[in-house]
């Protein structure tokens, strides 16, 4: 009769002894456990400190009365195992709390140790407010800290797994709470655009980040940075990584390998031909790479116990590896990764490229649509998927495990723009966002549409003069652009080609890619060469921003939205009295979206959604032969808006389009007498390429580089004059170079945003 026996518990060991039993209904089976619980969700720990799970039985899968009577298992609790005697085939174990010494016969035995927290070597680290979180007795003490001393104030040090669940916790605790990490941006792991998604989450609920710098010491109520910054703390938290629990294999003499780990065989056999390993404590074959590694998550090591546990009864049952899967809930945002990264692929001597794609979770037209952003990593020369990553607050882990299943199947970016996922307009789209994302990569593969991604920006535009080419609308490119960008809305483009130089590199973004990708074909047919698009588009350059920075450009970073765990009541808007309206004279109509409208839009433009027109169209008055505008961001639902309210008897309605050529015609409308007359005027700094993407209303448009020349279009001297440009620099050197030539009464009205901004609230 076998007797195997186990050391450890929790995933691998648990999972090994279920596994025997089911295989053998008559093996003697011993579970040795150095800790008190044999089997409990380690992966939950975090979610009770932080109140998302209400009651800690739940974390506790098997009991050892619950093992022995469910499958017959020995289990010995706070039993240490202090040496293996191979020859003889004898485990020794001494009792953690009586001392009682013990040996234990094998015929086959299964390590399954896991790994332990690194204990860094630090001034305070020992004190009783500073903690780490591995088992249930972890969390206890964590959760009996909050309760007893309401501390206010924590840092994790740590941006891993761990670290930033934890983070949600306290912050879910009430706790103001930092982060410290050593690397350059949290989930080193991630490339920097998907680490920024979550940084910018964590910004959002008011966590301070504190990136490339470690800890020095650890106060009674503070902690040091090697950089000299101190942050407050109550309580402290380290999380800065997991080492293999190896002494005992070492000490037996079992080969440990490259990786650090203990050395196993395909089928899950040490250097000794009796004792099997799974878990954190073993290195095992990355499955893209090939090269040997230590992967210490849940799921691998689930599945090694249980083929461990077939191999040591006579079983071949080989493991395949791991590709190392694996995602991260920080509040509402989600990133996950898989196989290997850009960077991890091409320091494994891989020609390997990638794409970001950032596309609605569901269709845009269902309630709820969310973006959710996936990058590919695949081989330039044979497309075969290496791995990918995603980031989303909805069906971000969807994605992640098609890449995953991809990079496991050794599937190439062809066959993922070929599979049929499943689609209903609330749950997908009909091309959904891994489609996409291949046919970026086969873009990229065939020269068809070149493009970059964040990440290679830097090296690819070093010492070289690139031009950037921006084809957001006016009122994104205000908000944050490339600096030295020039501005073209795509709907612009074809009528503004002789702004752009020739015999320069050209590279072209828009928000998201997909237009840049419009854009740059649009330039190939126009006999422009040496263009690329930004994979991710602006997206992904202001995560990128975020998380890392750039060297080679320069890029106004957006503010981060403030959000709460707790969800503040919104009192009821005060009732004012309506003024009397006027329905006889022209009006314009936007029917986007209330937050479409928000971020910008026409000058004195109504703000009508498309859905609620079929009951607000009477806000428009009942003169059928009123003269009404409407536009949308394309044309498309304006359109459709223009065929409603004539069907409803309005006879006079015009569809502007979209917001750009709505705003492009407003630049375009003459004002004859304007520069002739001393009555005050706004003049638009900017080029005219940059003037007719966009412009305020009645401005007129004197290039600061033409001032010179055209300074007598101004007229008198002690004229009321507004400067504005896109950011407010250039239209402050032309109000200094007006002042010097005499005029009295200039004015530096900033950025177009600012003074759109003004106009609206007027």
């Amino acid at each position: 009769m076998e007797k195997i026996v186990i050391i450890g518990g929790v995933a691998a060991g648990a999972t090994a002894a279920a596994k025997v039993r089911r295989l053998s209904p008559e093996a003697e089976i011993i579970m040795l456990e150095a800790g008190p619980d044999i089997s409990f969700a380690n992966c939950g720990l975090p979610y009770y400190i932080g109140g998302d799970i209400k009651s800690r039985s739940k974390l506790i899968l098997q009991s050892p009365e619950s093992f022995k009577e469910q499958y017959n298992v020995e289990v010995h609790t706070n039993t240490v195992v202090t040496a293996i005697d191979r020859a003889g085939k004898l485990v020794r174990t001494s009792h953690a709390l009586t001392g009682k010494e013990e040996a234990f016969e094998y015929t086959k035995l299964i390590l399954a140790q896991g790994g332990k927290p690194i204990q860094p070597n630090l001034p305070g680290a020992e004190s009783n407010h500073v903690f780490s979180l591995w088992t249930l007795d972890d969390m206890d003490k964590i959760s009996d800290h909050l309760e007893k001393n309401n501390p206010k104030t924590a840092v994790v040090v740590g941006g891993g797994f761990i670290g930033l669940e934890m983070v949600e916790a306290l912050v879910k605790r009430g706790l103001k709470v930092s982060v410290v990490e050593m690397m350059p941006h949290v989930m080193a792991i991630m490339e920097a655009e998907t680490a920024g998604f979550i940084e910018n989450e964590l910004l959002s609920f008011g966590v301070g980040i504190y990136t490339g710098a470690g800890v020095t010491e650890i106060g009674s109520d503070t902690v040091k940075l090697d950089n000299g910054k101190k942050l407050d703390a109550d309580m402290v938290l380290l999380s800065i990584g997991v080492r293999p629990t190896l002494l005992l294999a070492k000490d037996a003499g079992l080969e440990l390998g490259e990786a650090g780990g203990l050395l196993v065989n395909e089928q899950l056999q040490t250097s000794d031909p009796d004792i099997f390993a799974a878990g954190d404590m073993v290195e095992i074959e990355h499955r893209v790479s090939g090269k040997k590694v230590r992967i210490p998550l849940a799921g691998p090591a689930n599945r090694q116990g249980r083929i461990a546990a077939e191999n040591a009864l006579g079983g071949n049952h080989g493991y395949k590896g791991s590709i190392g899967t694996s995602v991260v809930r920080v509040f509402e945002a989600v990133a996950g990764t898989t196989g290997l990264s850009l960077k991890q692929a091409r320091a494994n001597g891989i020609d390997a490229d990638a794409i970001v794609v950032h596309k609605e979770h569901h269709t845009s037209y269902y309630p709820g649509a969310e973006t959710v952003s996936a990058m590919l990593v695949y081989d330039r020369e044979t497309g075969v998927v290496l791995g990918g990553q995603t980031a989303g607050y909805k069906g971000a882990d969807k994605r992640l495990d098609v890449i995953a299943t991809a990079a496991a199947s050794k599937l190439t970016v062809s066959d993922l723009a070929d599979i049929d996922f499943a689609y209903s307009p609330p749950i997908g789209t009909a091309n959904d966002a891994i489609n996409m994302a291949a046919y970026t990569a086969e873009n990229r593969i065939s020269g068809y549409s070149p493009s970059v991604t964040a990440s290679e920006l830097d090296d690819y535009i070093a010492a070289k003069n690139p031009i950037f080419i921006d084809v957001r609308d006016v009122f994104a490119f205000e908000k944050s652009h490339v600096k030295g960008a020039l501005h073209i809305p795509l709907e612009l483009l074809t009528q503004n080609l002789q702004e752009i130089p020739a015999g320069r590199m050209i590279i072209v973004y828009d928000e998201n890619g997909k237009k840049g990708h419009q854009t740059l074909r649009t330039l190939l047919g126009a006999g422009f060469n040496d263009i690329t698009n930004i994979s991710g588009g602006h997206t992904s350059l202001q995560r990128h921003l975020r998380a890392l920075g750039f060297k080679n450009i320069a890029l106004e970073l957006l503010p981060v939205e403030s959000k709460s765990i707790h969800e503040e009541a919104v009192p009821e808007e005060e009732k004012t009295q309506e003024e009397k309206q006027d329905f006889n004279s022209p009006i314009v109509v936007d029917v986007r979206t209330a937050e479409e409208f928000a971020a910008g839009a026409y000058p004195d433009a109504v703000n009508i959604p498309l859905d609620e027109l079929m009951y607000r169209f009477e806000e428009l008055g009942d003169n059928a032969s009123r003269d009404i505008v409407v536009y949308c961001a394309t044309g498309a639902r304006s359109a459709y808006a223009q065929r409603t309210l004539m069907q409803v008897g309005y006879v006079n309605v015009k569809n502007g389009g979209g917001l750009t050529s709505m705003m492009a015609s407003q630049n375009q409308k003459a004002a004859p007498n304007k520069t002739k007359s001393n009555e005050p005027i706004i003049v638009d700094v900017r080029t005219e390429g940059e003037f007719y993407g966009g412009a305020y209303p009645d401005a007129i448009n004197i290039p600061l580089d033409d001032f010179g020349d055209r300074i007598d279009e101004l007229g008198s001297k002690d004229r009321d004059i507004t400067l504005y440009c896109a950011s407010g620099a250039r239209s402050a050197y032309a109000q200094r170079y007006l002042q010097q030539l005499g005029f009295t009464n200039v004015t530096n009205g900033g950025g177009l945003m600012h003074m759109m901004m003004r106009k609206q609230k007027i």
